[in-house]
């Protein structure tokens, strides 16, 4: 969950990055009596986030600097559309810029490329959701999964510490990735935690669909599937866990992934592979 708290922190780290020292620049240029007003504007169509991160990096620098107007984080705009406006001593607003616009422009850039893989699920007509995975740039997980949320998607497990995630080699460090031997290594694991926690086993092959399913899991990811063995996976699981997709996913075959029935795509390209959106800071 997005909090005050981390937003701050997030924003001091990154303004402690950018200015350790102050910002020479402006010290030797702005003097403290300067005013100044400008507008973020969308230099193309997309999807905001960030606002939040925005008005606290202008705060933190300067308390005495105003963000009006600024958009809900979700709101979709189109290129010239005004998403906040920003006033007060120049000196403070020139010196935040730079963080202010690398966090929104991240963090739109993840809604919007997010809003497009939600699109085409949607289109179709299919149930599945589309979730975020760990693949995230370190130290800005909470703010980059908030702005997959921003974009309609949903959030995957946050950490390791949230949920029991046997992948491919777990189960070969277990020397058990088939049979029998595939369904008691999964429930001694579940032995091993809480009777709350979820349990979700990734498998490769359709031959490990039944075992996993023998040990009473909270969901199965089907990787790197093809269409119609996803079709079968999603069939043999017929409703008894959460079946979820990963692998090859991208806007050209999401949807027919979605057609197959899942529940969950989870996609790493959401935070791995988005661009920043062109936003800008611009004088009134």
């Amino acid at each position: 969950m997005l909090t005050p708290k981390l937003i701050g922190d997030a924003v001091a780290r990154a303004l402690a990055e950018d200015a350790p020292w102050g910002d020479v620049t402006v010290a030797a240029s702005i003097p403290s009596t300067a005013r100044f007003e400008a507008n973020l504007v969308a230099r193309e169509p997309g999807v905001f986030a960030g606002g939040a991160v925005l008005a606290e990096t202008f705060r933190q620098v300067d308390p005495d600097i105003t963000v009006a107007a600024l958009a809900d984080d979700g709101t979709p705009f189109t290129s010239g559309t005004v998403l906040a406006s920003v006033s007060g001593p120049a000196a403070g607003i020139l010196t935040a810029e730079r963080v202010a616009l690398n966090f929104t422009q991240r963090l739109s850039g993840i809604a919007t490329l997010t809003s497009l893989f939600v699109n085409e699920v949607t289109t179709v007509g299919a149930h599945a959701r589309i979730a975020d995975t760990r693949k995230t740039t370190p130290g800005l997980r909470v703010l980059e999964r908030h702005a997959v949320v921003a974009g309609g998607g949903v959030n995957h497990r946050f950490s390791l510490s949230d949920a029991v995630m046997l992948k491919d080699n777990h189960l070969a460090a277990l020397g058990a990735t088939h049979g029998q031997g595939l369904t008691e290594a999964i429930c001694k694991v579940k032995s091993s935690v809480g009777h709350t926690t979820s349990i979700i086993v990734e498998v490769d092959e359709l031959a490990q669909v039944q075992p996993v399913l023998a040990a009473g899991v909270t969901g199965i990811l089907l990787d790197n599937f093809s269409l119609a063995d996803l079709a079968t996976g999603v069939e043999q699981i017929a409703g008894r866990c959460v079946a979820e997709a990963s692998g090859g996913v991208n806007l050209d075959t999401v949807a027919a992934i979605a057609e197959t029935g899942v529940d969950i795509i989870s996609v790493g390209a959401l935070t791995q592979g988005a661009t920043a959106l062109d936003l800008g800071l611009d004088a009134v």
